[in-house]
């Protein structure tokens, strides 16, 4: 049940950042939920959008170097404590989180925690055993 996510290296200089927002928002693509990392050279944005084979294309198209990757969206209830207890049934597993962002789910109510992790099917299995309900591709598209 995991969720594609677009990684897209970008320079780290000013209005790189905003050249890709343009790319995607000129062909109509719609980002869920976004996430930057930098280095010293290069940035690494992470991107969860509506249709991943349409964004994929319009980047390629662009110029842009894409990679997708698996990773676990997880809904979590927004109050205290909503992320330690997702990454202690992770942790519980024994499976580490590479890395992971959060956003709010607007009017859902819901926090969504996104993990990029080294075992997907235990980090799944172990969310599922303690009752987390995972978000599908579907869902983040609605929100």
């Amino acid at each position: 049940m995991s969720v594609k996510q677009i990684s897209v290296f970008i320079e780290n200089r000013p209005g790189t950042l905003m050249e890709l927002s343009k790319a995607l928002s000129d062909k109509g693509i719609d980002m869920r939920a976004f996430s930057l990392a930098e280095a010293n050279d290069f940035g690494l944005a992470r991107i969860i959008v509506r249709d991943v084979d349409e964004a994929t294309e319009v980047l390629k198209e662009a110029g842009y170097v894409s990679s997708l990757s698996e990773v676990v969206a997880v809904a979590v209830p927004d109050v205290s404590g909503g992320l330690f207890r997702i990454l202690s049934y992770i942790t519980e597993a024994n499976v580490n989180v590479e890395y992971l962002y959060c956003f709010l789910g607007g009017r859902s109510g819901k926090a969504y925690v996104i993990c990029k992790v080294s075992d997907i099917p235990a980090a799944e299995a172990s969310l599922k055993k303690h009752g987390a309900r995972l978000a599908t591709q579907s869902e983040l598209s609605q929100l």
